[in-house]
């Protein structure tokens, strides 16, 4: 990783709120911005963030997540994503996130990323799948 990632690094991005992102159990009236889909834009946020900094052969891989989730997004607004890095100790990264749409924010959380070289995991998922396929 390069030196470049360091506490106060951040990352804002703007993520239209589709049909895909949204609730659907309550009829399309009801349509909101679903906790899983933001969770998921926070973690994709925060690891675009690092792959700014990124050597060719790593990658990041989540191992923590705390969310709350304030207030409904409409099918059909905009969410700002902002990430920012709070640590960097070794290959852990953590950081701070915020969601905001156009009125209020809707969610924050601090999230936890380990840097990963891609080849090492890929050995490790294949052992992983081996033993897997023993049982």
């Amino acid at each position: 990783m390069k030196t470049s990632l360091e506490p106060g690094a951040r990352l804002k991005k703007r993520i239209q709120i589709d049909k895909e992102r949204t609730i659907d159990f309550m009829g399309d009236e009801l349509r909101v911005y679903s906790t899983p889909n933001m969770v998921s834009d926070m973690e994709y946020s925060c690891r675009d963030l690092i792959m700014d900094h990124a050597e060719g052969d790593e990658d990041s891989v989540g191992a923590h997540i705390r969310v709350d989730h304030l207030a409904p997004t409409l099918f059909g607004m905009w969410v700002d994503v902002t990430v920012t890095v709070t640590g960097v100790e070794g290959s852990r990264i953590s950081f701070d996130v915020d969601v905001h749409d156009a009125i209020e924010q809707v969610g924050r959380g601090q999230h936890v990323r380990f840097i990963i070289n891609k080849e090492k995991q890929a050995g490790r998922l294949r052992k992983k799948a081996a033993r897997a396929s023993e049982l």
